[in-house]
């Protein structure tokens, strides 16, 4: 794929559809960590927790009562463990620049909101989600789907210069395969929920 209009390049891959950024083009640790640091994130903003219940509403019904869980890429100021714990939920932060020290698992449930459209190295990540997890745990993903090449570039989403990889519906059915999840939900948007076999 070439050049985009924010001078990136892309590359596609021909059996998953995963769109990725050249590694060349990936953010420094510091220019990745500024901009995480311009979101106005916290329980205190109520358009930031209607966001998260996007993802932990379709998820709670599939938890077992006091679960115990992982906030992976909770961001400079965690809330959705919050969120998670007012439901009765043990949840746990991790975050590489801001709480860089990964809890113990293994865990019933993962939640991974707006993080594996940062991951520079995707297989890695879901390799190291997979052992985090119990057999028959819960992971959720939320970041938004691609569909078609026409529009991507247009969009602010795949031009935010900390979005290096983004994920098709045919990416998600490849991870499926790869990592040992079935589906349990998926809005063809962005939220989709796996368990681990």
């Amino acid at each position: 794929m070439p050049r985009g209009q924010d001078s990136r390049r892309y590359h596609i891959c021909p059996e998953c559809r995963l769109l990725f950024v050249h590694p060349g083009d990936h953010p420094e640790a510091n220019e990745e960590k500024e901009r995480y640091l311009l979101h106005n994130n916290g329980i205190q903003y109520p358009g930031y927790v209607r966001f998260l219940k996007q993802a932990i509403d379709p998820t709670l019904p599939y938890l077992a009562p006091k679960s115990r869980g992982l906030d992976y890429g909770c961001g400079p100021v965690p809330t959705l463990s919050l969120l998670m714990q007012s439901k009765g939920h043990t949840c746990l932060d991790y975050d590489p620049f801001f709480f860089p020290k990964l809890p113990t698992g293994p865990f019933d449930y993962l939640f991974a909101t707006e993080a594996a459209e940062h991951f520079f190295y995707p297989g890695a990540e879901f390799t190291r989600i997979g052992s985090l997890l119990k057999p028959g745990g819960i992971l959720t993903l939320m970041t938004v789907f691609w569909h078609h090449t026409d529009d991507l570039l247009q969009n602010f989403y795949f031009r935010d210069p900390s979005h290096v990889v983004f994920y098709h519906p045919d990416t998600l059915d490849r991870i499926q395969h790869l990592y040992g999840f079935s589906r349990l939900y998926c809005d063809n948007k962005r939220v989709v929920i796996l368990k681990k076999k």
